[in-house]
């Protein structure tokens, strides 16, 4: 009898250290779920799960609803099924519980089983106790669950593969393309190099850095490494973007608060001294209790564009946008529908020709996040669902473009047992045509701020920045004429016109925008004179006429033309020797029509011998920035170096001594205003 007391002591000791044990789990879970660390949460739920006696069904369906949740928002897709199957095979589901079942069969490709739970959903007299925007979301279920099987078997015109030197055995996603040849690659990555310690108790892996992997010199992505500045910390760094400039990055934050729930926010980094800076949190709105992520920069670098949470949008997560100004942000609005639904749109980004590419998991499609296009029209945006592969049966998401092309990188879950991402690449072999040009200082490096303005008889009329090196990318279009003008301040303006013909395959025009600088002079290159005379040889017209064209593209211009002889003869046979010749350059740009008091002739002689810029210093190393060509000089160097010198003198060269000619009257006063320049 005594033993058998003992027996029933210890077995009712057990069962309720077993209760103690799974309340105290659920006490843990449901403060880490407060915090938004569902993994934490999840590992709780599952452990006060298995304490609780299957006799309680009711108390074990709702722990299993709760693991569901999590389950569901940390991508672990089959652990959710089962355990949304758990609450419901235990009588306990709310008005979401045959959505979010649905939405997470779609993920494992499962269509006749999503396709029976929507319906069930949507004939079930319990669907008229789910909310509105549930039913919605249930419908386009429903339609993109029998779509998907057709969507696959059609298959589209984009190639995909995944691209595994980005990837690890973690999560990669949001990639970013950079550099002036799209030679880098941005992206976020939890692998194990990434900055800190400690595993996110949202995801159970390291908090996410910004990694970048560039090409070497055969074309091949390198290894990524993390970006090693201040802009990543221990805390989340990711989905970046960069402004068309590229000297600034946007991307996603979020700072732990061991008391709080963590909000994410966008911040900027600027690009300094090639690293990157620290990153600073941006103030959108004064609203502290809504998430601000996935930040893109429209083309024209104009507006903002992210995702939030925020009160005013149509549910769920939506896609707004800010005005971007050099003080401030500013007229923050929400893009409404067709874009955004009752459910989550993510991960907006820009391709060049203004399609603005997002993901959604609440309009039809294949499941998870499937990638949509739209394009802005005169009634606001068309939306395309671009079909398989780009879009699979898992999360797809994080386009970016290699210039105007139709090819480039994303991010997917597709056949991740973890749901963990990683980054693929596609290409959609479409034909694009396009115009490439560099704006640069005539015989100097380029010019970042420039700014060109193309229009076209078709209407175009586009103001287009250029990047670091100069150059500039546009997509344009077949049997339009366009002009281009390059322009920058300090510098006069280049004029390039443009017929694009019809193309069967892709097509970049290419251009160059040399610039004549207004306070430098600036040589006129291949001008020759017969030996020891003033006569131009006819191989000079060609530089001649391109400085004619300059002048009739700068009406206001007046200039002096210069022609310098090296310290070989007498003083006063060179000076008049360069003076004749300076004439001979005159009489030519006369007779094409240029008026001759824009011009004024001068001959230097020796007298004023050539300064050497850096730009030289690249073609003959033996000269140094700034070193003057002096007969001092030139006479310490070689035999070979010498000649060299002595050609750099002998130059003809022009100088703006004015930018206003023509524009005022004998009295002084204004009769052409430069915006008719």
């Amino acid at each position: 009898m005594r033993k058998t007391l003992h027996l029933i002591f210890i077995i009712m000791t057990a069962v309720f250290l077993v209760g103690c044990g799974a309340d105290q789990a659920m006490k843990k879970g449901d403060k880490y779920y407060a915090l938004g660390e569902y993994y934490d949460a999840a590992t709780q739920y599952r452990r006060a799960y298995a304490q609780t006696p299957t006799k309680e069904r009711k108390l074990r369906g709702q722990r299993a609803l709760k693991m569901a949740d999590c389950y569901r928002r940390i991508n672990y897709t089959q652990r959710a099924i089962a355990a949304y199957r758990n609450a419901i095979r235990y009588g306990v589901e709310d008005s979401l519980t045959q959505l979010y079942l649905g939405q997470q069969l779609l993920k494992t490709g499962s269509y006749k089983e999503a396709i029976k739970v929507y319906g069930d959903m949507l004939v079930d007299s319990a669907a008229a106790q789910s909310p509105a925007f549930a039913k919605i979301l249930a419908q386009n279920g429903l339609r993109g669950a029998q779509q998907a099987p057709e969507w696959k078997n059609v298959g589209s015109r984009y190639t995909v593969k995944r691209e595994n030197v980005f990837n690890s055995r973690r999560a990669e996603y949001s990639p970013c393309l950079g550099g002036d040849a799209n030679d880098r690659l941005y992206f976020t990555s939890t692998r194990n190099e990434a900055t800190g310690d400690e595993l996110s108790g949202i995801t159970g892996t390291k908090n996410g850095d910004i990694f970048v992997s560039q090409k070497d010199e055969q074309g091949k992505w390198q290894r990524p490494q993390v970006i090693d500045s201040e802009l990543n910390s221990p805390e989340d760094e990711g989905a970046c973007c960069l402004t068309p400039d590229g000297h600034t990055m946007y991307l996603t934050v979020c700072q732990t608060d061991n008391n709080y729930p963590r909000y994410a926010k966008i911040a900027t980094s600027r690009r300094s001294d090639a690293a990157w800076t620290k990153a600073q949190v941006l103030e959108l709105t004064r609203d502290t209790l809504s998430l601000y992520a996935h930040p893109a920069v429209s083309p024209d670098g104009k507006w903002l564009y992210f995702v939030s949470d925020m009160p005013g949008g149509l549910g769920g997560k939506d896609i707004w946008r800010v005005r971007i100004s050099e003080t401030s942000m500013g007229g923050v609005e929400n893009l409404g529908a067709p874009i955004n639904t009752p459910g989550d749109e993510l991960f907006p980004t820009f391709r060049p020709n203004g399609d603005l590419y997002f993901s959604s998991n609440g309009h039809e499609g294949m499941g998870g996040l499937d990638i949509f296009i739209a394009s802005p029209n005169a009634f606001g945006w068309k939306i395309e669902h671009p079909g398989f592969p780009l879009n699979s049966q898992g999360d797809d998401f994080g386009m970016t473009f290699e210039g105007m092309k139709n090819k480039g990188f994303f991010s997917s879950n597709r056949g991740d047992a973890h749901g963990w991402d990683h980054i693929y690449s596609f290409e959609n072999p479409e034909i694009v045509q396009t115009v490439k040009g560099w704006v640069y200082e005539q015989d100097g490096y380029e010019l970042p701020q420039a700014i060109v303005y193309l229009v076209g008889n078709d209407g175009t009329n586009l103001k287009l920045s250029v990047k670091g090196d100069g150059s500039f990318t546009q997509q344009i279009k077949p049997n339009v004429d366009y002009v281009l003008l390059g322009t920058c301040v300090g510098f006069l303006n280049h004029k390039e016109e443009l017929r694009v013909e019809p193309a069967t395959d892709s097509e970049e025009y290419v251009l160059q925008f040399p610039l004549a600088s207004i306070t430098a002079p600036v040589l006129i290159d291949n001008i020759f004179y017969d030996f020891d005379r003033a006569t131009l040889r006819p191989e000079s017209t060609e530089a001649l006429d391109k400085l004619v064209i300059l002048l009739n593209e700068n009406p206001h211009v007046a200039i002096e033309l210069a022609a310098h002889c090296d310290y070989k003869g007498g003083e006063e046979y060179n000076i008049r020797l360069s003076q004749r010749r300076a004439e001979s350059v005159i009489n030519y740009l006369i007779s094409k029509g240029i008026k001759k008091d824009r011009l004024t002739p001068k001959g230097y002689g020796k007298g004023s011998p050539k300064k050497i810029r850096k730009k030289l210093t690249e073609k003959y190393p033996f000269l140094k920035e700034n070193d003057v060509l002096t007969e001092e000089y030139v006479r310490t160097l070689t035999p070979e170096q010498q000649e060299i010198c002595n050609q750099l003198n002998r130059r003809t060269e022009f100088r703006v001594t004015s930018t206003t000619y023509g524009m005022f009257d004998k009295q002084g006063h204004l009769i052409v205003s430069p915006a008719h320049n």
